[in-house]
């Protein structure tokens, strides 16, 4: 009697951002069926989302399809779902309409939401920025204002549209800041005729003491002196302690602003709970040092979706290619686990941290070499670009930000997702 062959270790992977997208690259050839699950049908390079929200690239340029980009790989099914639990004793991942995915190995890549740090009320006057719809949402607010502030006669009112204010100090906070003070200085001010969009205030408001704390001091130094020549406010030491329509509080004291940009926290997904596993406060899963959940040797957790630390006993970064390196790492402990063998725990390698502060200036630390300034910045833009999927989307940002470079232009300024009335 013939035997019946032996079904495929199956493989499911929650999240197809850069974690998820490299384990299911790197599971390529392996005798596996994967199944990856993903709530949107694209993949997102999150690094450059800032630059859609200032209008300085489209979204086809950093975003793509799921299916495209796995077109080759017959053992992958790709499923746009919305998963919303595990069942690790029935090994099955619960989608929100009711279906279930069964798994002999699950990846948790499901990322992390900007976090309010308890005032989830502020959300609606102060968007984060984490997904496509968050940055065209931006883009919308950000040119908008601009767009009544030409129309406004009321001086207070029209001095409230072109603040902006930028609530947190890290990379994002930095690069957003920057480049909405270029938006401002360089591409608008021969669009208008009543306003003069030079004038537009910029507002970075930090809780800690120095903006890009996770860099040296003499890089964040350099930042903020940066940020202040191209007449960026930025406000230290000074915690926010209310967000509305109308503007801000910080530090005591009122600030009219119709636009605000939250970039200070973020909050894992909510793989914990699914798994009653032990989190941090950011609800990110503490995992053991070869990425498994502890107590489920079957479950695997990447990207900002874990805490761990690296070799020197510091947390690895919420960062791309720290994602990347996770999701390499899974795939091949998955294919040694396949062969009967087991490999070493998790070490990360730290490449180095890259932010841009203004269309011409930058800052990069890779250890014991640091940059600052053009040259920092051109070595950022080559980074992005060459991380950046396929050829096309490469040659169109290149395009783009030489265009910017040279005529101030920003081609993308394209308000869309409603009228003409104020987002409140």
């Amino acid at each position: 009697m013939t035997q019946a062959p032996a079904k495929p270790h199956r493989v499911v992977i929650v999240g197809a951002g850069f974690g998820g997208l490299e384990a299911a690259f790197g599971l390529s050839g392996a005798p596996v069926e994967i199944t990856l699950i993903d709530r949107r049908n694209h993949h997102l390079f999150q690094p450059l989302l800032y630059q859609v929200a200032t209008a300085s690239l489209a979204t086809s340029e950093i975003a793509w399809p799921i299916r495209y980009l796995l077109r080759d790989r017959p053992d992958v099914t790709t499923l746009f779902a919305n998963a919303c639990g595990v069942d690790a004793a029935g090994k099955h991942v619960l989608i929100d309409d009711g279906d279930s995915i069964p798994f002999d190995t699950l990846i948790l890549a499901t990322g992390a939401r900007h976090a309010y740090f308890g005032h989830d009320e502020w959300e609606p006057f102060a968007p984060g920025l984490k997904t496509l719809e968050d940055a065209t949402t931006l883009r919308r607010r950000i040119l908008v204002a601009f767009e009544h502030a030409e129309r406004e006669t009321d001086p207070e009112i029209r001095a409230a549209l072109l603040t902006f204010v930028v609530i947190g100090a890290g990379p994002t906070g930095v690069e957003m800041a920057g480049t909405i003070a270029d938006l401002a200085n360089d591409t608008l001010p021969r669009d208008f005729r009543h306003i003069d969009t030079r004038k537009a205030r910029v507002v970075l408001i930090e809780a800690g003491p120095r903006v890009l704390a996770g860099f040296p001091d003499d890089l964040s130094a350099y930042a903020q002196r940066s940020l202040q020549s191209l007449g960026i406010e930025v406000m230290l030491g000074e915690p926010v302690t209310e967000c509305s329509a109308d503007g801000v509080v910080y530090g005591g004291k009122r600030l009219e602003a119709r636009t605000i940009v939250w970039a200070a926290g973020v909050q894992a997904s909510r793989a914990a709970e699914w798994l009653n596993a032990p989190a941090d406060r950011a609800q990110r899963l503490q995992v053991e040092p070869d990425l498994t959940v502890p107590g489920h040797p079957d479950i695997f957790a990447v990207g900002d979706t874990v805490t761990i630390k690296d070799s020197d006993g510091n947390p690895v970064p919420g960062i791309a290619p720290a994602a990347k390196q996770e999701g390499r790492y899974v795939a091949a402990q998955i294919k040694a686990r396949l062969k009967g063998e087991t490999l070493p725990p998790f070490r990360y390698k730290h490449a180095g941290s890259l932010a841009q502060i203004g269309k011409r200036l930058a800052v990069i630390d890779f250890g014991k070499f640091k940059l600052r300034g053009t040259i920092a910045w051109w070595i950022w833009g080559i980074a992005h670009i060459y991380f950046l999927i396929g050829l096309r989307n490469r040659l169109s940002v290149a395009l783009s930000w030489m265009w910017i470079h040279a005529r101030n232009q920003r081609a993308a300024r394209l308000i869309t997702q409603g009228s003409s009335k104020v987002d409140k």
